[in-house]
């Protein structure tokens, strides 16, 4: 797989994370009128465990952003170093795309 192929899954668990966070802090609001001593445990742990969750995934996603930043820049600086080479490499693999979407 292709770092391409791999950002985008990393976006794609990150949604996926955001989405089972946000349904677990509508379960806790949901819940908030069940008053036995179990439930009110439960949920606080839940909420601490939430807490921690949240703060993972704000550091991931700044990770992620972090390691696309770099990426940007690293190519970035290839075609401004490689300009003529960059534009052959492009015009390759549009020759190649368009090779391979003519024969279907």
């Amino acid at each position: 797989m292709n770092a391409a192929g791999i950002a985008k899954e990393k976006e794609q668990l990150l949604d996926d994370v955001r989405q089972v966070l946000a349904s677990t802090e509508e379960l806790i609001d949901a819940t908030a009128d069940d008053g036995s001593q179990q439930s009110r445990e439960l949920r606080k742990r839940l909420a601490d465990k939430l807490s921690v969750a949240k703060v993972r995934l704000i550091d991931a996603e700044q990770a992620v952003v972090g390691k696309a930043k770099e990426a940007a820049k690293a190519t970035d600086q290839y075609v401004h170093e490689n300009p003529w080479k960059s534009i052959g490499i492009a015009a390759g693999v549009g020759f190649l795309l368009g090779m391979l979407v003519s024969r279907r």
